[in-house]
């Protein structure tokens, strides 16, 4: 019978610090140190949120960028990425449909770099690398009237590089080049 009672204090102390004790000052230290983070990393445009930098958002105007493919299509409550093998008959031929819908797009294009035509594996990538926004600048300057050159050095100024210096890979936040567009396109 002791046992059993020291046993259920132990569970119960254990219960109150790592289930809430734990929980509460991690999460307010992360809101002291990381404060942006911890809200979510959200983009204001005039004080209002029009989306997080971590999470991609579908953008179909001919005059903005297109982030990468989503199979959850870009609902953040449905992370899911394809399950399917390279070289399933699938898998080539979606491949293959997203390389003649950029041909489409863009006929000039010639070389498409991967994070174009395949899926992340959360299927909510915000990044795109500098190759792939690069690719979309004819299509984008063609619908939108912006040059070329405009376009190629908003895609430079924007383009973050590694992190620390080694990890990940060059990219390019599809929301923010989106929105710096929008002010390049609103000036009068």
């Amino acid at each position: 019978m002791n046992s059993a009672l020291t046993a259920i204090r132990a569970s119960i102390v254990l219960m109150l610090l790592c289930g809430l004790i734990y929980p509460l000052v991690t999460t307010g230290a992360a809101g002291v140190l990381f404060p942006k983070q911890a809200k979510g990393s959200l983009i204001e445009v005039n004080g209002q949120p029009v989306g997080s930098e971590l999470i991609a958002q579908d953008f179909a105007s001919p005059k903005l960028f297109h982030p990468r493919a989503s199979n959850a299509k870009y609902d953040p409550t449905a992370s899911a990425g394809s399950n399917m093998m390279i070289a399933s008959e699938d898998y080539v031929k979606s491949i293959q449909e997203k390389i003649d819908a950029l041909h489409k797009e863009n006929p000039s294009l010639t070389d498409i770099p991967a994070d174009l035509v395949t899926v992340s594996g959360s299927g909510f990538d915000p990044d795109l690398s500098p190759e792939g926004a690069k690719a979309q600048v004819p299509r984008i300057s063609k619908a939108s009237g912006i040059s070329e050159q405009d376009l190629n050095a908003l895609v430079d100024r924007l383009t973050k590089s590694r992190q620390l210096g080694v990890f990940g890979e060059p990219r390019v936040n599809v929301l923010e080049i989106n929105l710096e567009m929008l002010k390049m396109v609103q000036k009068p």
